[in-house]
């Protein structure tokens, strides 16, 4: 069973940055996603890396200002956010997956953490 952990939520002033980090207990997986969700809104995926060939995608809400990076001897996925927006107050959670096409939909992914929480204030 893998476990996902996020860390490095938190408060911060728009323009400013953040880093999260999702550790994993488990590094079988292929890929690992980043999403949020804002209260009333649909779960959205931000950014997803392949661990093998560090390949990543990212939502065109957040490009140019978040980078999805990971670290295999530490089985570890972060996300570091710049440039923060009022709009990018969410929850974030990480996912991962073991196999096959890893995507930016939700449905893509069979492992998910609790979330960490960020709130940017304009």
């Amino acid at each position: 069973q893998v476990q996902l952990v996020e860390s490095g939520g938190g408060s911060v002033q728009a323009g400013g940055s953040l880093r999260l980090s999702c550790a994993a207990s488990r590094y079988t997986y292929s890929c690992v996603a980043w999403f949020r969700q804002a209260p009333g809104k649909e779960r959205e995926g931000v950014a997803r890396v392949y661990t093998g060939s560090g390949n990543t995608r990212y939502a065109d809400s957040v490009k140019g200002r978040f980078t999805i990076s990971r670290d295999n001897a530490k089985a570890a996925v972060y996300l570091q956010m710049n440039s923060l927006k009022a709009e990018d107050t969410a929850m974030y959670y990480c996912a991962a997956r073991k196999s096959g096409y890893c995507g930016l939909g939700p449905p893509d992914y069979n492992y998910w953490g609790q979330g960490t929480q960020v709130t940017v204030s304009s």
